[in-house]
Order: C-alpha cells, then sequence, then structure tokens
C-alpha cells in the first residue's frame, strides 16, 4: 500500500473513530451506548424514543438499546418511554422477521404506518410529469422516496409525543454512504456509530438475541422490481472486507482504494449542506 493511500484510509478512520472487535468489553459497550440515549434524551428535556424497526439487525439492535434506556430513565422519569415504530410499504415480504424483532424488544409501544399510499402518490406526481425517465431508475429513486417518507413519519411521531428519532447507521453504512440522504441518514441520534457491521451483529448476541437475528443478511428492501436486495449486492462490497478495512485488518490495495474512492464520492452525505463560502466538514453526529 503506497503511503499516500496508507495516510488517507487512516485519516478516514480517525473520522470515524474506529476501534477494534479483539479485546472489546461488549457489557461496557451496551452500558456506554444505553448511557448515552439516557443522558441525550434527558438533556434534550424529552421524554421518548422513536426508531422504525425493520427485521433487520441494525434496528433490532438500536431498539433494544432504546428500550434499556427507556426502562433506566423511568426511574426518575415514570413517562420516558420507547415508541418502535413499523413501517412498512404495502406488504412486506420479511415481516415475520419484524414481528421476532419486535417482541426480542418488547417495547413499551407499537405504532404501525403503512407509506404505501402517501409513497405512491408523491411518487406518481413526479415521475408523470417526467416520461424519459427509465422504469429501474425510477424504481430506484422510488426506494429512496420510501426512505424519506419513513422519517418523515418518524419525526411526527416524535414531535406528537414528545420525542426524539433515533438512527441505525453505523460505521460500515458510514464510510459507504450506504444511506438515503434526509431519509434514513436523519436523525437526531446514532447509537450505533463507531460500530462495524460485524460489530453490530456481536452486539445482538450480546444482547440475547437468536443467531438467526443477529445473522440475517443485510438488505435495505427499497426497491420493488428487485425485493430483499442484498446490501452487499448493491454496495460491491462483502461487509467482511468493508468490516476488515475498518478494522484495520488489510485488504488488497485495490479494495481499499475503492473504499476511500467510495467514502469521499459520497462525503456529501455526511456533511452539513454546503454554503457559499464554506467547505464540506463531517457532520455532527452526537
Amino acid at each position: 500500500m503506497s503511503k499516500e493511500l496508507y495516510m488517507t484510509a487512516g485519516r478516514i478512520l480517525e473520522e470515524l473513530g474506529v476501534q477494534p472487535t479483539e479485546d472489546r468489553d461488549w457489557g461496557m459497550e451496551i452500558t456506554k451506548r444505553v448511557t448515552f440515549l439516557c443522558e441525550t434524551i434527558q438533556s434534550a428535556g424529552r421524554s421518548t424514543l422513536v426508531l422504525g424497526i425493520s427485521g433487520g439487525v441494525d434496528s433490532l439492535v438500536a431498539g433494544k438499546l432504546c428500550q434499556l434506556a427507556a426502562d433506566r430513565m423511568k426511574t426518575n422519569k415514570p413517562e420516558a418511554r420507547f415508541i418502535a415504530v413499523r413501517l412498512p410499504y404495502g406488504e412486506q415480504v420479511d415481516e415475520d422477521a419484524a414481528q421476532a424483532a419486535l417482541q426480542f424488544i418488547d417495547p413499551d409501544r407499537i405504532m404501525t404506518v403503512d407509506i404505501k399510499p402517501s409513497v405512491d402518490a408523491l411518487h406518481a406526481a413526479v415521475v408523470v410529469n417526467d416520461s424519459e425517465i427509465s422504469l429501474e431508475r425510477a424504481d430506484f429513486e422510488r426506494g429512496n422516496v420510501k426512505a424519506r417518507v419513513r422519517m418523515t413519519a418518524q419525526y411526527e411521531i416524535a414531535a406528537l409525543n414528545n420525542g426524539l428519532v433515533v438512527g441505525t447507521d453505523h460505521n460500515a453504512e458510514a464510510v459507504t454512504g450506504f444511506f438515503t440522504k434526509w431519509g434514513d441518514g436523519a436523525c437526531d441520534l446514532l447509537p450505533l456509530r463507531g460500530l462495524s457491521k460485524r460489530q453490530v451483529r456481536r452486539l445482538a448476541s450480546e444482547l440475547g438475541a437468536s443467531d438467526e437475528m443477529a445473522g440475517k443478511p443485510a438488505t435495505a428492501d427499497l426497491e420493488c422490481l428487485r425485493p430483499q436486495l442484498a446490501d452487499e449486492d448493491v454496495l460491491g462490497f462483502s461487509y467482511d472486507v468493508i468490516d476488515d478495512f475498518l478494522e484495520f485488518k488489510g485488504g488488497s490495495d485495490d479494495q481499499v482504494r475503492k473504499l476511500v474512492a467510495q467514502y469521499e464520492k459520497t462525503q456529501h452525505k455526511r456533511c452539513d449542506p454546503l454554503a457559499v463560502m464554506g467547505a464540506f466538514k463531517p457532520a455532527d453526529t452526537q
């Protein structure tokens, strides 16, 4: 690996706050993240945590942390609670996984909002005025509309319940920009930041999730033409390759070079809006 590439990769890892998996105190890791949720919600003068539950391991772990935080806060703040939100687009293919996640999390309250009518109405209104868009491109962008409508619903629920919205972004998504800008990338709290994907799975196991839940293949499931499309197929990287990079465990020069390029290309997703006299800077995730 060239010195320049090594230095660039090191800068990225420093920006993301990467820590190795080995010799990590996972009990302390859980406590630290629950404390972060408690302290942030209390300092904001709020009482409710709100998070969409998809059935994947990321929302499973974030949701369990939220419920643990709500339970802790109830000692001095009886009104504290966690609202888990189901946000299906019509009928979800892996609804069983979502229901199993809810059972595992055991949230204070469950709300369900079908986003399909809103998404379809907005998408149709845009596409009907742009007939040159291909079917595949239109379907892909409708997926981003789904993510943004889901976040809109969560923010309304939070506003009506004196709450803050929790996100599920972790380092493997952050480094690749694998999230919808102003969709699942928009939130108030990020309890999984600083973790690789394998570390999120490890945390799921430490929290008591089954091997099936902890190891569930990751999918954003945003495209109608390609339902349940695996994240790794979209990214062009396996999570093992991404996680090895994040934990500085190596990887070929070509893989590292591609990940660095992906990070730099998607920097706008992690930054405050660019102003006339400004420049991109890493967004404050705390």
